[in-house]
């Protein structure tokens, strides 16, 4: 039977849904599902973990040295803490995709990269070419398995677990060469990008960053995150952790309402697991059409403040 070690994403004591969404691919493989909380003080963010259903233990590693999380100093521990687990699983978000490579090369092993469907407890699905194509990968039975989990792929795993918090304590040096400057995050009173249920996203047809405006209006009105396609990203009328896409956030929304985005195929693979698309733009031939739900046909700075009127 396999044996799961899940390693939580966190920050400021609150654990990232992507965690609970590594749970349910968890629980496609099958097996014992833990969880590894590291952190100065975990005990509030292993309370959260311990409530995830299908959860039967939370493991902390409370030090100093783990008040942030760098992968070169999480990387040993959690090589440690692999000792007798058959899977290793993290988020494929800026955490996993920066920790995970590091716990694979200390295990020897090769990384399986955005988990997104599980046909047995070593063989798996994940996208290539932005999301074009689909490759069935198996990998050794006899070596841990250390992958990265795609978030929009799977639901996250509801509440109502009570699983025992166990405190490890390893006998492992870190290293020094690595050591954390500071952290740089906007301040917003909206939902989580990654995780919100509905993103209002403006593109290069917004025209400035004054016009964005508009977009945070929308969201505002509808209580969504705010996204962007990367032209708007560079073009500099937002910051970068703003971005979806290939090389930004791929999300899965309930919602996703694109303004004044054409649709390159890098923007739309970020997109492709949302549940309803909303496309508005003056170009009827531009490639968002393909794949939206609901399409609009015009400007945008007549159609959003009508749509924003509209919802009172």
């Amino acid at each position: 039977m396999s044996k799961i070690l899940i390693v939580a994403e966190h920050l400021d004591g609150t654990l990232n849904p992507a965690t609970a969404r590594c749970v349910t691919a968890a629980t496609r493989i099958g097996g014992e599902i833990h969880i590894a909380v590291l952190a100065a003080d975990p005990a509030n963010v292993a309370a959260q973990a311990a409530r995830i259903a299908g959860v039967a233990k939370v493991i902390t590693v409370a030090r100093a040295e783990n008040a942030h999380a760098l992968a070169a100093v999480l990387a040993p521990q959690v090589a440690a803490l692999a000792a007798g687990y058959s899977h290793v699983l993290l988020p494929s978000t800026t955490f996993g995709r920066d920790l995970a490579p590091c716990v694979a090369a200390l295990l020897g092993v090769a990384q399986v990269s955005d988990l997104m469907a599980v046909d047995g407890p070593h063989a798996f699905k994940r996208p290539i070419y932005a999301g074009n194509a689909i490759l069935s990968v198996t990998a050794p039975a006899d070596r841990t398995v250390v992958a990265t989990v795609r978030p929009a792929s799977w639901p996250a795993a509801g509440n109502g677990g009570n699983a025992p918090i166990e405190a490890a304590s390893l006998d492992v040096a870190l290293p020094t060469h690595t050591r954390f400057r500071g952290l740089s995050t906007g301040k917003s009173d909206r939902p989580d990008l990654q995780s919100a249920g509905k993103v209002v996203s403006g593109g290069r047809g917004v025209g400035s960053a004054e016009n964005f405006e508009l977009i945070y209006r929308l969201a505002d009105k509808l209580g969504a995150a705010v996204g962007a396609s990367r032209a708007a990203v560079d073009a500099g009328y937002v910051p970068n952790d703003m971005q979806v896409g290939q090389t930004g956030k791929i999300i899965a929304p309930e919602l996703y309402i694109a303004i004044g985005i054409s649709g390159a195929i890098q923007h739309l693979t970020g997109i492709k697991d949302a549940g309803t698309i909303v496309a508005i733009n003056k170009d009827a031939d531009a490639p968002i059409f393909e794949i939206a739900d609901i399409g609009l046909v015009g400007d945008l700075f007549q159609i959003v403040p009508e749509l924003e009127k509209a919802l009172g």
